[in-house]
């Protein structure tokens, strides 16, 4: 009988760290807006500048992460979000707010880049996916009802991502160090599934910007057009990330059962639905309805597509790259959303989100169709792959844990 496999704790907290900056952008942009000088788009383009940063970090790592060291670099990364975002918590200055966001962004890319190399190495890297948005999830639920009755300003959500920085920074001492060079049938330097991988990263800056040209106006339309307070928009939200919580925890109970094309495809049509009708609520139930089916969808695909992108490559570089891709999207939607809302207004914005939304979920369920017909190696995810024994339950991927996985 095979001994029970250990939960990648230390990435779970990592991929926790990392993703809390986007989790909470709707609050962070609207205090930026209501708490210092600036306008609503001003406060959008800083948001995006942050976001910008941390996909940054992402292309700069995403093949340097066993090299330079997984313990390293999640220090640095943690180091520098603690900064970053505590800096501009604590200050009212606008310039100095910006660079502490753009310092904390990269902090946040440069976590989110360690933990995804690390669950891909992992024999089944949707179910610490699944377990890392459970965890974001929870604490940014708990965050959106708490923040509102803390106070006003613009600083409790910058500092609360860099407290959680650096309540995660003790545990990255179960991480790995730095990788020796080895062998490997794989060359280095070389990325298997290329075309497959490709279509992959650029479909995903078009969804994430899609997703969070909404989400960073979702206060200002919860507070300007469906006429609700400060602290009802965040229990909506509370509400609607608890929502994403049993989303997460169904698609980790059901696994590989539903293949790989069918919760991105699918999935990804009905939020194009959830976009529409959260842009265009005037009142409380839609607002709520929108943004709950919205959040209870968009972690279970966003799980697929984490797991596909680290299917294509088990030492992780893909699953880096598309996560970074997918930031630059995420970079966007901030400014893109405030954008389109003043110039179309909210349901236009919803409308045309919703459309784009539909077209690209054609070229990310052409992948998902080829991934599911392919055997791809370590991934337990539509397909029967042999098993191969991970470095270590907290170890990033390398070339040592695949020497025996043969080129594609």
């Amino acid at each position: 009988m095979s001994a029970p496999r250990t939960l990648p704790w230390p990435l779970v907290a990592l991929f926790t760290a990392g993703y809390l900056a986007p989790y909470l952008l709707p609050t962070t942009v609207g205090r930026l807006d209501g708490g210092l000088p600036l306008s609503a788009t001003q406060a959008g383009a800083i948001g995006s500048a942050l976001l910008l940063s941390s996909a940054t970090a992402g292309f700069l790592l995403a093949s340097r992460v066993d090299r330079l060291g997984p313990r390293t670099l999640a220090r640095i990364g943690l180091a520098l979000a603690v900064l970053g975002y505590g800096g501009a918590a604590l200050t009212g200055v606008v310039p100095a707010v910006v660079v502490g966001a753009v310092v904390g962004g990269f902090g946040s890319g440069t976590i989110t880049a360690v933990a995804a190399s690390g669950i891909a190495a992992q024999p089944d890297p949707h179910r610490v996916t699944t377990l890392g948005l459970l965890g974001v999830s929870a604490l940014a639920g708990a965050l959106y009802l708490t923040i509102p009755h803390l106070g006003p300003g613009h600083g409790l959500p910058l500092a609360a991502i860099a407290l959680t920085a650096l309540a995660v920074l003790p545990l990255t001492g179960r991480l790995s160090g730095r990788t020796k060079p080895a062998r490997t049938a794989v060359p280095y330097g070389r990325l298997p599934h290329l075309r497959a991988g490709l279509l992959l990263a650029a479909a995903m800056p078009c969804w994430s910007l899609v997703q969070n040209s909404l989400w960073g106006v979702s206060g200002r339309i919860g507070l300007d057009q469906a006429h609700l307070s400060e602290v009802t928009v965040g229990a909506v939200f509370a509400v609607a990330l608890g929502a994403g919580l049993v989303g997460v925890l169904g698609a980790g109970a059901l696994g590989p059962r539903l293949g790989l094309a069918l919760p991105v495809g699918a999935g990804t049509a009905l939020i194009a639905g959830c976009v529409a009708l959260s842009a265009s609520a005037t009142g409380p139930r839609a607002f709520a309805a929108g943004e709950i089916s919205w959040n209870l969808l968009y972690p279970v695909v966003l799980s697929y597509v984490i797991g596909l992108a680290a299917s294509l490559d088990p030492r992780g570089r893909w699953a880096v790259l598309v996560g970074s891709a997918s930031s630059l999207g995420t970079a966007a939607g901030p400014l893109t959303g405030s954008v389109l809302a003043g110039w179309v207004g909210f349901p236009t914005m919803g409308t045309l989100l919703g459309a784009g939304l539909l077209l690209i979920a054609v070229p990310m369920t052409a992948v998902a169709l080829r991934a599911g017909r392919r055997p791809l190696p370590v991934v337990e995810l539509p397909v029967q792959t042999p098993a191969v024994t991970a470095r270590s339950a907290y170890d990033t991927a390398s070339p040592n844990s695949y020497a025996s996985t043969s080129a594609r």
